[in-house]
């Protein structure tokens, strides 16, 4: 199988739960496709964030529905940075033709840890059917097809009047043939934390380093980036800035390493 990787950006935007129509003059045709689902999380200021994942829902022609084979599992969104990711679906295949949607079907055990203290996060109940994400992509037979969903933990909890937290996503859904990755590495004394920005002045996509001073920006659209590197105020530590990283679509930019010293 041929394989193309398709990015869409599950990110605070344009569709909330349940707003966004259905073409119905899209169809499933003989043959079959793969699909494979990872998601990772732009950064928030939490402790931790726990999304349950109970299932991802492609949506064809009017009831036309198919369920991905994915394991149920509890996420904390805040490990999905520095590159890694949670494989949600692998290589499941599937009937070609074209898609209106991917549907995450989030459960009801998600809290969010502040300062040590852990919340519930009340979900709402449309959250039940899944969150949707707008494509309207023809899956060709043969290909195989890769999403990244891109879960922005700070746009998707809510704070409440009455001092809880409410997980509450909206969507704007971005579907290209292709984009890049931003990738590289810290060279520091230690290990601490670092934001890592990338923005070509209409753009901005972001992650945290990891423990061993890693880092991968997904789902990132062609053009020429200054790229930040933001380390926890207090440290001792500049702000570093590379320019002119350039994206191409499909492929992987590397950044030489930024060295980190006092």
């Amino acid at each position: 199988m041929k394989r193309i990787k398709l990015f869409a950006l599950l990110i605070a935007g344009v569709c909330t739960l349940g707003s966004c129509s259905d073409n119905d003059d899209d169809r499933v045709e003989s043959g079959t496709a793969k699909m494979s689902v990872k998601m990772v999380d732009a950064p928030g200021d939490y402790d931790a964030v726990f999304v349950e994942v109970e299932g991802v829902v492609v949506k064809y022609a009017g009831d036309t529905e198919v369920a991905l084979n994915v394991n149920s599992n509890i996420y904390n969104l805040l490990e999905l940075t520095g590159g890694t990711n949670a494989q949600l679906a692998l290589d499941d295949e599937i009937p070609a033709g074209t898609i209106n949607q991917i549907r995450l079907v989030l459960g009801d055990d998600n809290t969010v840890v502040i300062d040590g203290q852990t919340y519930e996060l009340a979900t709402p109940s449309a959250q039940q059917s899944g969150l949707k994400l707008n494509l309207n992509e023809t899956l060709e037979a043969g290909y195989e097809y890769e999403y990244i969903l891109d879960f922005d933990v700070d746009e998707s909890i809510v704070e409440q009047g009455n001092g809880g937290y409410s997980l509450k996503p909206v969507i704007r859904a971005t579907a290209t043939a292709e984009s890049g990755i931003i990738m590289g590495s810290i060279v520091a004394p230690s290990s601490f934390p670092v934001l890592v920005t990338a923005t070509n002045g209409t753009t901005v996509v972001s992650s945290y380093v990891d423990a061993n001073g890693n880092y991968a920006l997904y789902g990132v659209p062609e053009g020429t980036y200054t790229v930040t590197f933001t380390p926890e105020l207090g440290l001792g530590f500049d702000i570093m800035i590379v320019d002119d990283i350039v994206v191409v679509n499909g492929e992987t930019s590397t950044v030489s390493d930024v060295t980190f010293e006092l």
